[in-house]
């Protein structure tokens, strides 16, 4: 089976878990649009109704609306769970997440779930944060050379491009992306949000509940 294949298997069985009149965030990434797309699905096919999603970047906004999910703004109001992706999975599921560039929207929906699910292929689990994945870091345009040059003390910082150009967030920020090397991940993520200039990290601390990961012939449910 490849590696599409089990994200759609891992997104298939956390859409398990929604349940009518939930309101649900929408994650961004490879493997939560087929979250997505299964919660469409089931809506379409009368198994799930009266959800609303609450979606993490724009192109998920996009998604859900154009396949028939009811999308609100976020706002006050918890989420009954979330559903989203993750560049990287520790044992105690800690996360890093922000390939896809959506960490600080990721962050301010999933943080007022009362679950948080993650879905993924066995490729993203990982002994410690860093083993293969850099840490998206969100920066301030205005003095990102500076503020880049300030990470240097952490780890090595590369700004994200695209086409040539410096790649612009939903939330009009820049990216870089940290190689760093440290086992005490919660530490370095509070030392570098002290950071002038620093707006998010794509470190995600104790926020997930459970993760479903497939394997090539199972798929695992784990739980914090």
């Amino acid at each position: 089976m490849n590696l599409e294949n089990l994200k759609a298997e891992a997104a298939r069985c956390a859409v398990r878990f929604v349940k009518s009149g939930m309101r649900v965030g929408l994650g961004t990434g490879s493997t939560a649009r087929y979250a997505i797309l299964e919660i469409a699905r089931k809506i379409k096919a009368g198994e799930l109704e009266n959800i609303t999603g609450v979606a993490t970047s724009l192109a998920s906004e996009r998604l859900a609306r154009e396949n028939g999910i009811t999308v609100e703004d976020l706002d006050a109001r918890a989420l009954d769970l979330a559903i989203d992706g993750a560049d990287e999975i520790a044992p105690n599921l800690d996360l890093i997440k922000g390939a896809g560039a959506a960490l600080l929207r990721e962050k301010l929906v999933e943080i007022q779930a009362k679950e948080l699910i993650v879905v993924a292929d066995y490729t993203k689990m990982v002994r410690l944060l860093g083993e293969k994945a850099a840490l998206p870091v969100e920066i301030v345009r205005f003095g990102f050379e500076s503020t880049i040059n300030r990470l240097k003390k952490f780890g090595e910082p590369v700004l994200r491009q695209k086409n040539g150009e410096p790649f612009v967030t939903d939330n009009g920020n820049y990216i870089a992306d940290l190689r760093f090397s440290t086992d005490d991940a919660p530490t370095l993520a509070l030392e570098l949000k002290r950071l002038a200039g620093v707006v998010e990290t794509g470190f995600f601390i104790g926020m997930a509940t459970r993760a479903i990961v497939a394997f090539e012939t199972e798929v695992k449910e784990l739980i914090r």
